[in-house]
């Protein structure tokens, strides 16, 4: 392995270690209680070095769901076939694989997680501005003008409001197996939406009931 391959991985290392230890401590005491010199001093850094790997405190939980930033722009940069078919084939991959990011599981320690992102305030306006990046990322693959910012806006709060809603109810103490169905038909239903009502290069026809 080469010098630079092995400390990007040291250094991916040092973000997952101190960032699992930061959110340990929000889920026991509370993301307001807990001072950045808290996590440094559990982490065993320094301050000014746990700043140089996280710029802001929310940073420490955001990191957990940083991969899937730009995940959208992704998918359609990589598939064959139109922008919503693709996106909508991957939101239903998820909600059978229970990913967390559709908001269908029901593990305890992602329930925790989530209840920690969606009750603290400053997590959810940071959370916001990586729905602007991924939003913004995904935009520019459509082609990066109205249009395109129009319908990358639409598919975002999409998924962004159908993941809420399986959040909403696991959190109410639904079981997934019970959720399951209606996500999936709630994912069909608005992704038949999309493809009905964005602009024409980014539209495709309503999956039939018999697909996928």
């Amino acid at each position: 392995m080469s010098e630079i391959g092995l400390r990007e991985r040291k250094k991916q290392r040092m973000y997952q270690v101190v960032s699992d230890i930061a959110i340990g401590l929000f889920l026991e005491k509370g993301f307001d209680a807990v001072s950045v010199a808290e996590v440094a001093a559990a982490a065993e850094i320094s301050k000014p070095t746990l700043f140089r790997y996280f710029p802001a405190k929310e940073d420490l939980v955001l990191h957990r769901i940083a991969d899937h930033e730009g995940e959208a722009a992704r998918v359609v940069t990589e598939a064959e076939g139109e922008p919503v078919a693709a996106l909508r084939r991957h939101f239903l991959e998820g909600l059978e694989r229970c990913d967390p990011v559709t908001g269908l599981n029901d593990d305890p320690r992602v329930l925790a997680f989530h209840r920690l992102l969606y009750g603290t305030p400053s997590l959810v306006a940071r959370a916001h501005t990586h729905q602007e990046r991924s939003e913004a990322a995904l935009a520019e693959v459509l082609g990066g003008d109205l249009d395109a910012r129009l319908a990358a806006g639409q598919i975002m709060a999409v998924q962004r409001i159908l993941a809420m809603e399986n959040w909403r109810r696991i959190a109410a103490g639904e079981r997934v197996a019970d959720v399951r169905a209606d996500a999936v038909a709630a994912a069909e239903r608005a992704f038949g939406w999309l493809a009905a009502g964005l602009p024409p290069r980014v539209r495709v026809d309503r999956p039939s009931s018999d697909t996928e």
